[in-house]
């Protein structure tokens, strides 16, 4: 990004300050025309012919850049989807690692597909796939809403989840569970006390007494400083 004399070309397109064409300016003039407004002069199109350049502060100008790269980003994870892959079988508590991976994508605002697939002898007996489906749903109906009913395709059922709008989305509860480190409301981390006779650690220092012939665990058992007096 080229700004005011940084800028190579001998004539500019000039858009004012209120986003409207001023024409095109010899570059002496159009940085003329910046003083004059206070504001900087910055190539916004730098392979059109003329170069098209606006009248705006750098400053303000960078915001708004990064502000809609920003909104950009949260339309791209929109569209990015993320697979679960689920069985008729599937453990409990397997299930429920499957539903938290779920509800942090959906969080992260990223669609979920979910694919439930049959082997062997399974096929006999869809109605219990379709029971982990539905049970899958109902466990994260707070972060996400199918955009189908589940529909059996060969040997797999198929499911694709939206996420809610932020508004309407419940919390992630796994982050919320991470979020401190101490029982504190500063969320500092608590030292656990040590057992007794347990050797400090090497932060710690050690305490000897000069008449003591038994120095604690850790400490030098022939320490040469012992009967040394240090005015």
């Amino acid at each position: 990004m080229r700004v005011n004399g940084k800028i190579r070309a001998r004539e500019v397109r000039v858009i004012g300050p209120d986003s409207k064409q001023l024409g095109v300016y010899q570059l002496n003039d159009a940085l003329n025309l910046a003083r004059q407004h206070g504001v900087d002069l910055v190539e916004i199109s730098p392979n059109a012919v003329p170069p098209v350049c606006r009248l705006v502060e750098i400053g303000k100008f960078r915001y708004e850049l990064a502000k809609k790269e920003k909104e950009s980003r949260k339309h791209q994870h929109a569209s990015t989807v993320k697979e679960v892959q689920l069985s008729p079988r599937i453990d409990p508590h397997d299930l429920g690692i499957k539903v938290q991976h779920a509800v942090n994508f959906l969080c992260e605002d990223m669609k979920v597909k979910v694919a439930l697939k049959f082997r062997g002898r399974e096929m006999a007996h869809t109605e219990i796939g379709f029971e982990v489906i539905n049970k899958f749903i109902v466990e994260i109906a707070p972060f996400g809403h199918p955009d189908f009913q589940p529909k059996l395709v060969g040997r797999a059922i198929n499911l694709m989840i939206t996420p809610l709008p932020r508004a309407k989305r419940a919390k992630n509860p796994h982050h919320d569970e991470d979020s401190g480190t101490g029982p504190d409301a500063g969320g500092a981390p608590v030292e656990k006390p040590k057992p007794p006779g347990q050797p400090p650690t090497e932060n710690q220092p050690v305490k000897i007494d000069k008449g003591d012939t038994n120095p604690p665990a850790g400490a030098f058992n022939n320490n040469p400083f012992v009967g040394l007096d240090v005015k």
